[in-house]
């Protein structure tokens, strides 16, 4: 288990296979579903799955990824917040979902500011944006929060328009 950063309040972890438990709750809650889409991981071996071919791809192939969130004090794992390299952007964006619990407690800012920092000072990533659900508030709120502008509206894909920020 890689740590990657910390803030006072959270850790930002590499996923391993042992937090399949954990991706098949996060990826199935409804703003998960609302927000970024159903995956259709619905069974332990698909979010070991995921996890492989995703999130530890990514890892490799990049050095860096989506991150396992979770609080320090406790270890509880609360969300994922990180850094994907899409092929449908020139840039590198940051992303972050969290179990609804733990939702509006500011834990999302601390691992998003510290994930910005980490990219400009650890990985060199001159440019960080970051894609929304046009309906997606809180998301919104927590982008321009972190500093990230609203660019511009685009199509993903046909029946996907997102928000670009950066």
């Amino acid at each position: 288990m890689k740590i990657i950063l910390e803030t006072d309040r959270v850790r930002l972890r590499e996923f391993s296979l042992k937090d399949a438990d954990f991706v098949l709750q996060l990826v199935n809650t409804p703003s998960w579903i609302q927000f970024i889409g159903d995956r259709n991981i619905h069974t332990l071996e698909a979010a070991q799955e995921y996890i492989e071919i995703s999130l530890q791809k990514s890892y490799a192939e990049n050095g860096f990824g989506l991150w396992l969130m979770e609080l320090k004090e406790s270890s509880t794992s609360i969300g994922m917040c990180g850094l994907v390299n899409r092929d449908s952007l020139d840039d590198v964006d940051i992303g972050f979902a969290l179990l609804p619990d733990y939702s509006r407690k500011g834990y999302t800012f601390e691992a998003a500011k510290a994930t910005l920092t980490h990219a400009a000072k650890e990985l060199q990533i001159a440019k960080v944006v970051a894609i929304t659900d046009t309906n997606n508030v809180a998301s919104i709120g927590l982008l321009n929060k972190i500093g990230l502008q609203f660019e511009k509206e685009m199509k993903l894909s046909e029946n996907d328009t997102v928000l670009l920020f950066s």
